[in-house]
């Protein structure tokens, strides 16, 4: 066994010296030359500004002083354009990642809240103390002691009803959130792609540029500016000439385009019956009605607000108080010296001067009190109307669309109601 054994490891032995041979042979001054290049590279400026000074002429005296002189122009320029060429093609050479989703930013608005950095949230599947009832107190406890599951809802997502909202548990309430290509991936590209930057990235950038065409966007709501920039315009700059099928298209997407941007003006003028038209509004554009500050979500409550509003807006506030606000006045006594104020003329402007300066200061004072009486008004007037709905909602149980029943509690509370007695 053991010359066996022998044998075997000295046939292996000379099967791995000759081919070690053969690839030094064949590759061995090749890996040498890539081992070796970086440290011929880093002592690059040494070799060359020793190898152009050998070259200089050499004397004595003053040839030889500018001789010693260029030697250390030389190995200082030679080292310093070295080094500089090095880093920059360093530089591109280790570049950073290409990601097509962040553009590099490794971060993005969040999918989850879209930003806002609050989600709404449902309960489901919770379980509450001996004796307790569904309250929002107990609810809230069992949320707090991690006895009850949440639902999240995206912001996509919108079911009209008044429910709950937390910090969005994707983002952590920032409204930013990780790239998912980035993510766990390392951030460096080594590629020689970057070196010399290919003609067709400037006209890529300027493809994706979007330019701000906010007024012409706000012009097409009229048809002839409108029929100008989708059919003149076109023909004008780029010579393209529709037929009239082409040009009937374009034009009844148009039309179909600025349905929702005319009915979007009535229902902001909140005529009544803009509720339903709201609908019609929601049902044309979802995704953008959801956005739009103009569509009300809640809309027995706006409409309850706005009545009180109005009855506040009815009652006459009390007068301001003395020394109620603050003004920074641009005029004052001491803006005249006292060499103005011995001529009759110029003691006359100052006090129509300071009289009306005190009549417009007391006019935006009255306006800000009265403002801010109406406001607290308002809220304190809401605050008894809602009072007794939040004491109902606190003592009762609260309602379907914030609790979620699963049905297996349902098919429990069937299966304990069904009971057969056998006597």
């Amino acid at each position: 066994m053991t010359k066996g054994t022998d044998r075997m490891m000295r046939n292996l032995k000379q099967f791995a010296d000759l081919q070690y041979k053969q690839f030094s042979a064949r590759h061995g001054q090749q890996l040498i030359d890539i081992l070796e290049f970086p440290i011929k590279l880093v002592l690059s400026p040494f070799t060359l500004a020793y190898d152009i000074a050998g070259s200089a002429p050499r004397g004595f005296g003053i040839p030889e002083f500018i001789s010693k002189l260029s030697f250390s122009a030389i190995f200082v320029v030679a080292t310093l354009g070295t080094y500089d060429i090095a880093l920059d093609l360093g530089k591109k050479v280790l570049c950073q990642r290409n990601c097509r989703t962040c553009n590099g930013w490794q971060a993005l608005r969040c999918t989850m809240c879209r930003g806002s950095g609050k989600v709404q949230y449902q309960v489901k599947n919770f379980s509450l103390k001996s004796g307790e009832k569904a309250t929002a107190e107990s609810v809230a406890d069992a949320i707090s002691d991690n006895r009850a599951e949440l639902v999240h809802l995206p912001s996509t997502v919108d079911l009209h009803l008044p429910l709950p909202s937390k910090d969005c548990p994707t983002c952590d309430g920032s409204g930013v959130m990780g790239c998912p290509e980035c993510k766990n991936k390392l951030q460096i590209r080594i590629s020689a792609d970057d070196i010399m930057e290919p003609p067709w990235t400037a006209y890529n950038i300027l493809r994706k540029m979007h330019y701000p065409y906010e007024h012409i966007v706000h012009s097409m709501k009229d048809p002839s500016i409108a029929a100008f920039w989708l059919l003149t315009m076109p023909q004008i700059v780029g010579g393209f000439n529709y037929d009239d099928e082409v040009k009937q298209k374009i034009w009844w997407q148009y039309k179909e385009s600025m349905r929702y941007d005319q009915l979007r003006d009535v229902v902001a003028k909140r005529i009544p019956g803009w509720e339903h038209l709201q609908e019609a509004l929601i049902s044309i554009d979802p995704v953008r009605a959801r956005e739009d500050p103009v569509v009300v979500k809640n809309v027995p409550y706006y409409k309850a607000r706005k009545a009180l509003e109005a009855e506040v807006m009815k009652l006459d506030p009390p007068p301001r108080p003395q020394n109620w606000g603050e003004l920074n006045l641009p005029l004052n006594a001491s803006s005249w010296s006292e060499e103005d104020l011995k001529d009759p003329k110029k003691l006359y402007e100052m006090t129509v001067l300071l009289n009306a300066q005190r009549e417009i200061a007391d006019q935006v004072l009255d306006a800000q009190w009265q403002t801010k009486w109406r406001q607290e008004k308002l809220n304190e007037t809401l605050k008894e109307k809602v009072q007794p709905y939040i004491q109902s909602i606190d003592n009762g149980v609260l309602s379907q669309p914030i609790i979620i029943q699963s049905p297996n509690q349902d098919q429990k509370g069937k299966t304990r109601k069904r009971r057969w007695w056998l006597f």
